[in-house]
């Protein structure tokens, strides 16, 4: 895909996990033939920037041989499901998620004009469904799920069934699904949602325990299968400020995994990473974490963990703002409003890339300056333009007059921003 620094690659480690290996090759490919930078995605992808037209087939084949090539060339979904980073290794899970997982990507392999962006949500711990995905498999108990499908602001269970019957049922779903033409399962009309449940009441009965061929070898033991020992593991998560981090960053984070004895690099919805590690090498996790501090967010309380940003200008052609830079200045400003459970979202432009939904602070970039929203999405029309200045002095009123009262245009438009409606 082309953007304002060249080509962009996107990575899909298989369930979202990277041997210590791979992780160095794709560290090695993006300094060879990209431009060494590398965002993490919500979806636990890696994408590497900055690749040329004479440098994509030779970085695509460099991928391949690492395992970690394209697996269907028909449009669809390079990588159907999202997991925890911690899955098999959770002891609150009640099904086996990485073999539930797995065998659903087998069965939405078989299913053709499935959209790129079709997600499939599998989770090991009973709850409630993702919105954001298009189908959650959640966890009812023990070697039970339930599934449920995007519908408008809440999911819809539409059933529950035994853990090795789901990937039956999710790929019927899924063709259903397929054949509307649509992109995501939220913009399904009434009657194609109704055609969507009828594929599960049609009477024809999902893949049962012993079709292994429907199901991708899917055989679930009676409890998920943990290493010996899971219990005592401790994890070491450090996230990258806004998605972004370097080559040579990724190599150091596979060399503290080595150091530690961690021997693979799961990729997390944070845009992070988590590494699994004994609870004997606590001492040494904790001297891992401290090291990485300095390029990546180690603690739970930084802001900068309540902003999404995209990459802005001028690394996206789309961009008229330095989002990055902005959004840094931004959570040095907006570390209270974090802490009471606010989020914010500085934008490039109204597509929204970083996160497509409301926000209770969005800044949209237009013509050099952000659009503001309180409580609004990107593609909002915003009430007033302001550049990064005027949103920082604002945001410091906003701890006590609230962000609707501090952002309001009635409130002292400054001079070089623009208002939408007269003050």
């Amino acid at each position: 895909m082309p953007t304002g620094d060249g080509l962009l690659a996107r990575v899909h480690p298989p369930l979202g996990i990277l041997t210590l290996d791979q992780a160095r090759a794709v560290a090695e490919g993006a300094r060879r033939f990209g431009n060494g930078h590398l965002d993490l995605t919500a979806r636990a992808n890696l994408q590497i920037r900055g690749v040329t037209e004479a440098t994509r087939a030779p970085l695509a084949a460099w991928l391949a041989a690492q395992g970690l090539g394209d697996v269907r060339a028909d449009g669809g979904p390079q990588r159907l499901t999202l997991t925890s980073p911690l899955a098999g290794h959770d002891p609150d899970e009640t099904v086996d998620v990485p073999t539930l997982a797995a065998a659903i990507e087998t069965a939405g392999l078989a299913i053709p004009g499935l959209p790129a962006k079709t997600l499939v949500v599998v989770e090991g711990r009973p709850g409630r469904a993702v919105p954001e995905a298009d189908l959650s498999v959640v966890a009812e108990g023990p070697g039970r799920v339930a599934i449920a499908v995007a519908h408008g602001e809440t999911p819809r269970t539409l059933l529950t069934c035994a853990e090795d019957a789901a990937p039956g049922h999710v790929a019927a779903l899924l063709g259903v699904f397929a054949r509307t033409g649509r992109r995501r399962m939220r913009d399904l009309s009434d009657g194609e949602m109704a055609a969507l449940t009828g594929a599960l009441c049609s009477g024809r009965p999902a893949p049962s325990a012993g079709s292994a061929k429907a199901r991708g070898g899917f055989a679930p033991g009676r409890e998920p299968a943990r290493p010996a020992g899971a219990r005592d593991l401790r994890s070491v998560a450090i996230d990258a400020p806004f998605g972004r981090c370097t080559a040579d960053a990724l190599e150091r984070v596979a060399a503290r995994a080595t150091a530690i004895g961690a021997d693979e690099i799961r990729l997390s919805a944070t845009r992070g990473f988590v590494l699994l590690v004994p609870a004997t090498a606590s001492d040494a996790a904790a001297a891992a974490t401290a090291a990485l501090a300095a390029e990546f967010i180690v603690v739970p309380d930084d802001p900068r963990r309540a902003i999404a940003a995209c990459t802005g200008a001028p690394g996206c052609a789309s961009g008229s703002t330095p989002t990055l830079a902005d959004a840094a200045r931004l959570a040095a400003a907006f570390g209270p409003l974090a802490a009471s459970g606010r989020a914010a979202h500085v934008s490039g432009c109204a597509k929204g890339c970083a996160r497509p939904g409301p926000a209770d602070l969005t800044l949209v970039g237009r013509d050099g300056l952000y659009g503001v929203l309180v409580g609004g999405a990107p593609g909002d029309e915003p009430a007033m333009d302001l550049p990064i200045e005027a949103v920082l002095e604002r945001l410091g009123r906003a701890e006590i007059d609230g962000l609707s009262a501090a952002f309001a245009p009635e409130i002292t438009p400054s001079a070089c921003g623009r208002t939408r409606r007269p003050a």
